[in-house]
């Protein structure tokens, strides 16, 4: 029995870190050593609950107002005597956060193979976004074996040299844990959402975090969404507020007047699983989100320039419309308005996974250790 040491601190990473830890759970060669982080201590907490995943250990290297400077150091120091306590024979990290670059640079340093869930995903420049970019070129130098989600990310792997031999397409990982969670749906936790007749109204499913976004052009969005609440008064416009003091700041004075503007605090997994199925589309500037409600048939606005994602907008499902105030105005009101515009987006085609990434994953764990056979990897042929 192979010990495969799982590392993940965000809500986004406990999302797709935990269709991975229930494979590993019910895989008879390999077996999970979950460590957690803590960067998102309350939605960190909430996923590994909704999943029934209890970490073995916690870094806990959060603390109000630290730079990734901090981040770095704590991670590297904190997980370091933990590897080389507990040896594990590979450790898995996901994605492009500060702290899965370092835990894949402190297993590296403890000669420990590091596999990387969501692999290959690439914009044009290393700023942008920043850090994740950056993180992601850089945890690919010390991967062993490179998990991609879709054949865009495998290609971009291969043109920086990455072994073929080395990379498996399994598609993505968020896509299982969205059918699992809208397929055994669970009354609202949100006391407001649970109150709230629902059924029948136009709904717009609003996130915007990212550090890339702060200051001025996040204002600009809080514009836009005040001047669409005030014209479209039978639409619900619903933004889960994140934690951090620079995004509410922004947002609330601006958004709070409104009767149908629905502030809440950040949603359950669960929760916004549920609200995502339910809305009629979404404007976000995540990279998850971007992802999932497209499996979900939801048009998706991105409030950015680029993406490291770019099958859905090649698909027709995504569509990036940066800041600027009055084209979000313009594009949400289309797709509220224009019937043939809405449809060309809302179909279902979804590049991203057919709910099988986990089980891939784990088969090309095993498969590395000599302990099975890798299974046909994902084409998005399925979508």
């Amino acid at each position: 029995m192979r010990t495969i040491m799982t590392v993940y601190g965000t809500r986004p990473e406990a999302i797709k870190m935990a269709p991975i830890v229930k494979a590993l759970q019910r895989s008879e060669a390999l077996r999970p050593l979950v460590v957690v982080t803590g960067q998102h201590r309350e939605m960190l907490d909430q996923v590994n609950t909704a999943f029934g995943i209890e970490p073995a250990a916690d870094l806990d290297i959060f603390a109000h107002g630290q730079g990734l400077e901090t981040t770095t150091a704590k991670t590297l120091e904190r997980l370091t005597p933990l590897l080389k306590e507990t040896r594990p024979d590979a450790l898995v990290v996901q994605g492009d956060t500060s702290s899965a670059f370092v835990a894949g640079l402190a297993a590296f340093y403890q000669q420990i193979p590091v596999f990387h869930v969501e692999a290959g995903l690439r914009t044009e420049t290393i700023w942008s976004p920043f850090p994740e970019e950056g993180n992601r070129r850089l945890l690919t130098r010390v991967t062993s074996l490179h998990l991609a989600p879709t054949t865009v990310s495998r290609d971009n792997l291969l043109r920086e040299a990455v072994g073929p031999e080395t990379v498996v397409v399994t598609g993505n990982t968020v896509i299982d844990a969205l059918l699992e969670t809208v397929n055994s749906p669970r009354p609202y936790a949100n006391d407001v959402l649970a109150g709230l007749d629902l059924g029948g109204r136009k709904i717009v499913l609003i996130t915007s975090h990212r550090r890339e976004s702060w200051g001025e052009p996040m204002a600009r969005t809080a514009k836009a969404l005040s001047e669409l609440a005030a014209s479209e008064p039978d639409v619900l416009f619903v933004l889960p507020l994140h934690a951090n003091p620079v995004v509410r700041d922004i947002f609330i004075p601006v958004l709070e007047g409104f009767g149908n503007v629905l502030l809440t605090e950040s949603l359950s997994y669960t929760d916004f699983a549920q609200l995502t199925a339910a809305s009629t589309l979404v404007v976000t500037d995540s990279g998850g989100v971007q992802e999932e409600a497209p499996s979900l048939g939801k048009p998706v606005l991105v409030l950015r320039e680029n993406t490291e994602r770019p099958e859905a907008v090649d698909a027709g499902t995504v569509k990036l419309i940066g800041t600027d105030t009055e084209r979000i105005v313009s594009e949400v009101k289309r797709l509220l308005h224009e019937p043939a515009y809405f449809d060309s987006m809302a179909n279902a085609v979804n590049p991203y996974g057919d709910g099988k990434a986990s089980a891939r994953s784990i088969a090309a764990m095993e498969a590395f250790f000599g302990l099975g056979d890798r299974l046909e990897d994902f084409s998005g042929a399925e979508a």
